[in-house]
């Protein structure tokens, strides 16, 4: 790990916090692999049950890789098989949310669109500038963004490099609330300890029932979320939700 990802766990939620506030939070390799090694423990945390991923200090989320270092991979096939922040967000089986201040370019709107649910204070930036570096973004930037904000609207993000303001995110969907800058972590935090206080399984099921309602045909995409359901179904946390629910209390889950 690097003092420039923090990872923290309070009750059921995590926080992985990009760390590097002098330079706008740009993700180095060593920050890559940190942020991996983050999401993985995630992964096996039964404990963690939601995740939230912002960046310190008042002016960046993620400002995308530091360009400075991309000239250090020695050719442009281990520059494909790097270690990858984005990739490592988007491998999270828990819920997650990007709570957005500040700069999300490049990589670090790739990291906002690898969430699940995305807030932003009002001083939050979204741009796709790479092409006027002289290419274009790796980690779903097209995939994610034509699914949140349409071919247009994305088409216009790609194909101009230039950012669009927290107001106009929000109306074209990118982000689902924008806040106040104060108000940020607090939000962020009641979200996902809302979320935390739901049936796990269910939680990551819901996840994983998203994903495929954006990938598979229709009769399909009904037909698994049927399955998903009886999976869910046969849990004990299922049973204790309905037991809870006869007994007019709030059901205690256990991610069984």
């Amino acid at each position: 790990m690097t003092d420039k990802v923090l990872f923290d766990v309070q009750g059921h939620v995590a926080t992985i916090t990009l760390n590097r506030p002098e330079k706008l939070n740009a993700a180095t390799p060593e920050m890559s692999k940190a942020i991996v090694a983050a999401a993985e423990e995630c992964n096996r945390n039964d404990q963690i049950r939601c995740v939230i991923v912002t960046g310190a200090g008042p002016k960046s989320f993620c400002a995308g890789s530091d360009i400075a270092e991309l000239d250090t991979y020695a050719t442009p096939w281990d520059f494909r098989n790097r270690a990858d922040y984005c990739d490592a967000i988007h491998r999270l089986l828990k819920p997650s949310i990007a709570a957005v201040n500040g700069y999300a370019f490049g990589g670090g709107l790739e990291t906002a669109l690898s969430c699940d649910i995305r807030i932003a204070s009002k001083n939050a930036r979204f741009a796709a500038p790479e092409i006027k570096l002289g290419w274009i973004g790796g980690g779903g930037m097209a995939a994610f963004l034509s699914k949140s904000i349409g071919l247009s609207n994305t088409a216009l993000m790609l194909m101009t490099g230039d950012p669009i303001d927290a107001e106009k995110a929000l109306s074209w969907g990118l982000i689902s609330e924008l806040v106040e800058q104060e108000e940020l972590m607090p939000r962020a935090r009641a979200i996902a300890e809302t979320i935390a206080s739901r049936a796990p399984i269910a939680a990551e099921t819901a996840k994983l029932n998203l994903r495929a309602a954006c990938s598979m045909p229709l009769e399909k995409a009904m037909e698994y979320e049927r399955d998903l359901q009886t999976i869910c179904f046969a849990t004990a946390d299922a049973a204790e939700g309905r037991a809870a629910f006869k007994e007019k209390r709030a059901p205690v889950f256990q991610r069984r």
